[in-house]
């Protein structure tokens, strides 16, 4: 039996269950030399470019960061990254709980920088898909420890404290009520040796390092509590045996615990889409290896192009490559939006991070690791979670000092009431120091926004920036380019016609043609891609006759593509070829309201031949619809495009848009943008990302549509997946969205401190409320940004605004508008 037959029937009979995946070692129990390994900063981290030519290259890295639970925690440990020579730039998010480090390797290594972490007491995780799982799972687990012997801890102080509460005087006998309290205090031995565990290491390593955090005061409530307790219980005759408040204790202390339980597990189900997207690549995948003659799995690091797998079922695909063996079904809706599965025959090309839904393939691996389209998304995805919005920057700067303020207003209550009651004077201080609540102040603007990320991201809308959600939430303006945005990403010859002088020269229709498929084989601009796909249908013959040699190629933005070349039974013969505008090429225009494409031909600075190509391409389904919508809320709408006015201005009769401009080079698109600007307007700009650079980047807010944009290289705050008009339209929706929710969290965060504190000064707020008040505080701000991730909310405004959920295609136009290659 032949190798091919063999595997043919293990892709068939084999589906026994993989092994299991060989975890990474816990960064713990890892020597510094693993994470100072060149070959290991690829698993959490990515090279980036330098300033200047000369400056060596700097690694980007990522990592988890555990320890940490607010605004002046990620502060804290910016300052101890800072500091550390070779060291960059630092950002770090409390929203997500992850850092980014850019370091110079010449200078530091891996080892050095965490142990900075390390030293400014907390702990550093690279970001590696076993490790992130792992790590998460402890935390998770002893989070619900915590919580468990707190609330059992808690039912049984209230079982000894109700007596109290319910007898009336002579009830109790004095040895009674002393033993009731010595039960209370034993019991509250686990709550503070355990349960309170984090929040006293925090305070104690925020005293170490001289700085503070939300943790400090808390902590000082407790153990003040607990105190003030401790001696009414040991000195029932003293100033503070009058009443004992372990029952407050273990009941704030309860509600605290909760409120972080269920604020960490909802800020993962709602803001976490990054974990999701990261951990979607299998840890290891079965390789063929040719010296044994079967399939062996080994870590996906390990894969090389040219390599061949097998992916069994509901495995993700571990790189971009193409399907040599099988048929099968692949979820896609990462790179597309689009969740209905995509058909993969052998031959079909499949990408990095989709999932095989049917029967196990194989596939030849083209692209590993960072060249894949796969991790570009989570690049992507990394930088938008690490950012700091202009709202969330103001409120980190205003977290410290008003953990000050509130440290030095318990302290004044205390002194307040400390004559007539030194036990309640204590409370009233406890009560200070945890009712007020800068953690919802802090967390009100990234959660939000990170929730909106990751909705966008289960729609197909990747967010680049996440301070464009503000800025779009803002816009009154949306200019369309035309090509691949309105129109559909594809374009097809209809009509030929060559210069009369071609024939003279030598040169018939299909040389042209074949000549003008070989320059537009250098551009991905969707008119290249069709001159491209013509020239392909033309005869084998005439394509083996006209081998050309490119000396030099370059695309020319928003115009076209030039090259010099020669034919290699001419080799002498130079030959400039433009292909592109009318303009561009020097032609004369064909004067028609069509779409065309010139390719001319020179030698020696004079023209020789000339083909001109008519076009046509589909308006999208969802344009007219998308258009009206923006119009009904009152947003202005234009039209830029190179193409002509004649067409440009076809297209935005058909859409109906009252401002179109055709004729446009990139630096005309800037110059309208800029007029609109300094009318007051706020900007975005909708483009294919490919000629649209400057535009892009000038705009208030950018998006780059079409699948075919490098992701890496795009300009835009927001990348459009997909191949839906609409999502434009949603992602506008869902940042006005955002934004009010933004503003309810401030709102809410600024009463409830503005409230409450005063209660608590005046002694109207006990300890427990207090607690309860502070843990519902940070709750609140996160399931109000949890009602961001509602996809029905998207789905039901986009039918009322009357837009197609799922485009058709439409009729072709007679010669509808596209730009110049």
């Amino acid at each position: 039996m032949s190798t091919s037959t063999s595997r043919k029937q293990a892709i068939v009979q084999d589906f026994s269950p993989a092994p299991a995946p060989v975890c990474a070692v816990p960064v713990e129990d890892a020597s510094a030399a693993l994470l100072d390994d060149p070959d290991e900063w690829a698993a959490f981290g990515r090279p980036v470019a330098a300033g200047g030519k000369e400056q060596p290259a700097l690694w980007e890295s990522f990592i988890v960061l555990e320890g940490m639970h607010c605004a002046a925690c990620a502060l804290s440990i910016e300052d101890a990254l800072k500091q550390v020579h070779g060291v960059h730039d630092v950002d770090v998010s409390a929203a997500t709980r992850r850092a980014r480090v850019v370091w110079n390797p010449q200078e530091v290594l891996p080892s050095r920088w965490m142990a900075a972490v390390g030293g400014a007491g907390y702990r550093a995780v690279p970001a590696m898909d076993a490790l992130l799982r792992e790590q998460r799972l402890r935390e998770s687990r002893r989070a619900l420890w915590r919580w468990l012997v707190a609330g059992f801890c808690m039912m049984q102080v209230m079982m000894y404290a109700w007596p109290a509460y319910q007898a009336v005087p002579g009830d109790l006998t004095p040895e009674m009520e002393q033993l009731l309290r010595w039960a209370s205090w034993v019991i509250c031995l686990p709550v503070m040796l355990f349960a309170c565990g984090p929040f006293f290491s925090s305070a104690l390593r925020d005293m170490r390092e001289r700085r503070i955090s939300m943790d400090m005061p808390v902590a000082f409530g407790m153990l003040i509590t607990f105190v003030v307790s401790t001696l009414g219980t040991f000195d029932p005759r003293g100033p503070f045996g009058a009443e004992v408040y372990y029952d407050s204790l273990t009941m704030f202390v309860f509600f605290l615990l909760s409120g972080r339980l269920l604020e960490f597990r909802l800020r993962d189900r709602t803001a976490g889409a990054l974990e999701a997207v990261t951990n979607r690549l299998p840890d290891s995948v079965e390789r063929w290896d040719a010296s044994t003659s079967a399939f062996v799995r080994v870590s996906t690091r390990r894969l090389r192009a040219g390599d061949v797998v097998r992916v069994l079922p509901g495995e993700a695909f571990p790189a971009d490559g193409v399907v040599t063996l099988g048929v099968t079904q692949a979820d896609e809706a990462l790179l597309t939006g689009e969740s209905r599965p995509v058909d993969k025959a052998q031959g079909a090309a499949v990408s990095a991070g989709s999932y095989n839904l049917r029967a196990p393939v194989e596939m030849r691996i083209d692209q590993v690791g960072e060249a894949t389209r796969f991790a570009q998304v989570v690049a992507l995805m990394e930088s938008a979670s690490l950012q700091k919005p202009r709202l969330a920057r103001l409120a980190d700067r205003v977290a410290r000092p008003f953990l000050v303020a509130v440290m030095l207003a318990a302290i004044a209550a205390a002194v307040w009431w400390w004559p007539s009651s030194p036990g309640h004077a204590a409370m009233v201080a406890v009560a200070v120091l945890i009712v007020t609540c800068p953690c919802a102040l802090s967390l009100a603007t990234p959660v939000s926004m990170l929730t909106a990320a990751g909705t966008l991201a289960r729609h197909g809308v990747l967010v680049r920036n996440l301070q464009g959600l503000e800025s779009l939430a803002h816009v009154d303006t949306v200019v369309f380019d035309k090509t691949g945005t309105l129109t559909r990403d594809g374009l097809s010859v209809v009509g030929m016609e060559e210069g009369a002088g071609a024939m003279q020269s030598g040169w018939s229709r299909d040389a042209l043609l074949a000549l003008a498929g070989g320059v537009a084989a250098h551009s991905l601009h969707p008119v290249s891609r069709a001159v491209s796909k013509a020239a392909s249908r033309s005869a084998p013959s005439q394509q083996q006759d006209h081998a050309w040699e490119f000396d030099s190629v370059q695309e020319v933005s928003g115009l076209g593509v030039e090259a010099t070349l020669r034919h290699s039974s001419h080799p002498a013969a130079i030959l400039a070829v433009r292909l592109g505008s009318a303009r561009f090429t020097g032609v004369p225009a064909h004067g028609g309201s069509g779409q065309e494409v010139v390719l001319a031909v020179q030698e020696r600075g004079a023209s020789i031949a000339w083909l001109r190509l008519a076009l046509c391409e589909d308006l999208r389904a969802e344009s007219t619809a998308v258009v009206n919508a923006l119009a009904r809320e009152g947003i202005h709408v234009e039209l830029l495009s190179g193409d002509s006015a004649n067409v440009v201005r076809r297209v935005a009769a058909q859409t109906g848009i009252a401002t179109a401009h055709g004729d446009c080079s990139p630096q005309d698109k800037l110059a309208r943008l800029r007029q609109l600007q300094s009318q007051g307007h706020h900007v975005a700009m909708v483009g294919d990302g490919l000629n649209d650079g400057p535009v892009l980047a000038g705009a208030h807010v950018s998006f780059a549509f079409g699948r075919s944009v490098p992701l890496a290289r795009s300009r835009s705050d927001f990348v459009v997946m997909g191949d839906r008009l609409d999502l434009v339209w949603q992602t506008l929706l869902l940042a006005r969205r955002t934004m009010r929710v933004v503003r309810q969290n401030l709102l809410w965060a600024a009463l409830y401190n503005a409230l409450c504190v005063p209660l608590a000064i005046a002694g109207y707020m006990p300890a427990w409320l207090a607690g309860l008040g502070m843990a519902a505080s940070s709750l609140l701000v996160v399931l109000n940004a949890a009602r961001l991730a509602r996809d029905g909310g998207l789905a039901s405004v986009t039918q009322e605004a009357g837009i197609p959920s799922s485009p058709k295609p439409s009729l072709p136009m007679a010669h509808p508008a596209a730009e110049p290659a």
